[in-house]
């Protein structure tokens, strides 16, 4: 049975952890605001480079792009986006749960957060390369990954190039996706604005007339759509990881007051009974 001091340092103990999650949880409720709207404001964009995307690819005709190369899987990479830091639930196992699946033997890895290099290292699965990207992600971190995993996929040292990440759809729904990167084409996978689009796009036997020519504007469309998609792909990385943090620190703080209110409640009933033993003691000295 715990004394009545050891109960009070445990409610020191716990307030001190509450009082850490609280301010934990107010930052990254501060930086959240910041990422999801970046990552909201981001979308229609997003939407709108996929959809020429596809409007010029398909009807390209028989002209073809590296890019575009469907190939036999043989070996395969995968960028895995994920975390800097823990202390965000089940974020960054669900993603970790997904990579898993791969055949390690075929698969190489792209880490993308510092946890997911951790994951890569102690799981002993190549990884070729490791990118860091910061809080508030910038176009020139996910130029840098889509160059890289383009570099794989024209080199062949890769067919087919995975992206393993966490879409944000609101502050209590983080959805782990993994959508097919490379080679160019229709994103599978995950469900965005233009899905109904492309069935109107396969029926649509329209002529279309690229200028300067279709070589041209594919070498500029589609560099710059993988650079676009990823970086997009990073905003939402953040402002998931940001929204799980402040759920998971809140969950941790009212956790930290119901323990503390139990507590106290079980300190109060303890000192009484101590009190009242103390007097019966007294009140027996006295009558003898």
């Amino acid at each position: 049975m715990q004394s009545t001091r050891d109960i009070r340092r445990r409610i020191r103990s716990i307030s001190s952890t509450a009082q850490i999650t609280k301010a934990m949880q107010m930052v990254a409720a501060s930086k959240m605001r910041k990422a999801q709207q970046a990552a909201v404001v981001m979308r229609p964009f997003v939407q709108l480079v996929y959809r020429i995307q596809r409007e010029a690819t398909t009807r390209i005709g028989r002209f073809t792009h590296p890019l575009l190369q469907v190939r036999d899987v043989r070996k395969r990479a995968i960028i895995l986006v994920a975390a800097d830091k823990g202390l965000c639930g089940a974020l960054n196992s669900n993603l970790f749960r997904q990579a898993a699946q791969y055949d390690p033997e075929s698969t190489v890895f792209v880490a993308a957060g510092r946890k997911a290099a951790q994951f890569l290292a102690r799981s002993r699965r190549r990884m070729v390369a490791e990118f860091a990207y910061p809080d508030a992600p910038r176009y020139a971190d996910a130029k840098a990954i889509a160059a890289f995993a383009r570099d794989l996929f024209l080199k062949g040292e890769a067919d087919q190039v995975l992206v393993i990440a966490t879409r944000f759809v609101n502050t209590l729904t983080l959805q782990p996706i993994c959508i097919e990167y490379l080679p160019v084409g229709e994103i599978k996978g995950l469900k965005i604005p233009g899905v109904e689009f492309e069935k109107h796009l396969m029926a649509d036997t329209s002529e279309v007339l690229f200028e300067p020519s279709p070589k041209a504007v594919l070498a500029y469309l589609i560099p710059h759509y993988l650079n676009i998609f990823m970086y997009q792909v990073l905003l939402n990385a953040k402002a998931s990881e940001h929204s799980a943090r402040m759920v998971s620190m809140q969950n941790a703080t009212e956790s930290a007051d119901d323990l503390i209110k139990d507590l106290t409640l079980e300190y109060n009933k303890r000192r009484q009974t101590n009190i009242t033993q103390e007097l019966l003691e007294i009140a027996g000295g006295q009558a003898g």
